[in-house]
């Protein structure tokens, strides 16, 4: 049919639309972010149903002008082993907001979509291992965040002082020294007033290996940092995001829920 193409992309949100039709959120390396209408997937045998958050779908769409429909869909991959755990599930949601407010409508960013399902596989995998701590989710959407504010011209400078220019070099065993985080600006060297968050060097050093492919692991594999540094570069990441962001990313407050309620249930009786 005339004015029909095709688009593959990854849902992010999906919502209700009239009384039978859906509202997809679909980021994709052509257009960015799009809004399209599913009509009838609400229905319980329609062929649209498949139209739900976090999978990756291949479309056959119409319309150019306003809100295009979906005419066909086929299911290309599908996360939802992600809502086997409470924590990798916010952990997804959080990626998908983050997609949403660094992406507009026709202004795609290379490489954003497949950084995300990069790390949507990882915590796929994460879900499937029941044996692996909440702390590696942490790690896990702490170090995503840092890879798509990069990709979305929101990264953190990590590599110098946003007051003086220096390079900042954390001095490994000098506990005394600190880094301060003003989100308004960037990291700045030394404890200053005012400042929202201050890493010590060990803290430092971490959050400067985020940009890396992998996440920091010890030479026995284990990962690299205790929950409580984790955390503090949760908050990090948090303060970033709702100063720079044009909308806020709530899911990442779930993400330190889970992981303080994982820390009550550790410390109750057995």
């Amino acid at each position: 049919m005339s004015g029909d193409r095709r688009l593959q992309g990854l849902a992010l949100k999906v919502g209700p639309l009239g009384e039978h039709d859906r509202l997809l959120t679909l980021l994709s390396d052509d257009v960015g972010v799009i809004r399209l209408a599913v009509p009838g997937a609400r229905r319980p045998r329609s062929s649209l149903a498949a139209a739900v958050p976090l999978t990756c779908l291949d479309l056959q769409i119409v319309g150019r002008r306003g809100l295009a429909r979906v005419r066909q869909l086929q299911v290309q991959r599908s996360y939802s082993g992600l809502g086997q755990r409470l924590d990798t599930l916010a952990a997804a949601q959080a990626l998908s907001e983050l997609a949403i407010a660094l992406v507009s409508s026709d202004d795609p960013v290379p490489g954003l979509l497949d950084a995300v399902l990069i790390h949507l596989e990882r915590l796929d995998n994460l879900s499937r291992a029941p044996s692996e701590k909440v702390d590696h989710c942490l790690a896990h959407v702490v170090q995503a965040g840092v890879h798509l504010l990069a990709l979305g011209g929101y990264g953190l400078p990590l590599q110098a002082c946003c007051r003086s220019g220096a390079t900042l070099t954390p001095p490994i065993g000098q506990w005394e020294w600190r880094c301060s985080v003003l989100p308004e600006e960037g990291l700045a060297l030394g404890a200053l007033a005012g400042a929202t968050i201050q890493l010590n060097p060990s803290e430092l050093a971490l959050l400067q290996r985020l940009p890396r492919a992998e996440l920091p692991r010890r030479s026995n594999g284990d990962l690299l940092g205790p929950r409580p540094v984790w955390l503090k570069l949760l908050a990090v990441l948090e303060c970033w995001c709702r100063v720079h962001l044009p909308r806020p990313v709530r899911s990442l407050t779930m993400v330190r829920d889970c992981v303080s309620a994982a820390s009550l249930s550790e410390h109750e009786p057995t």
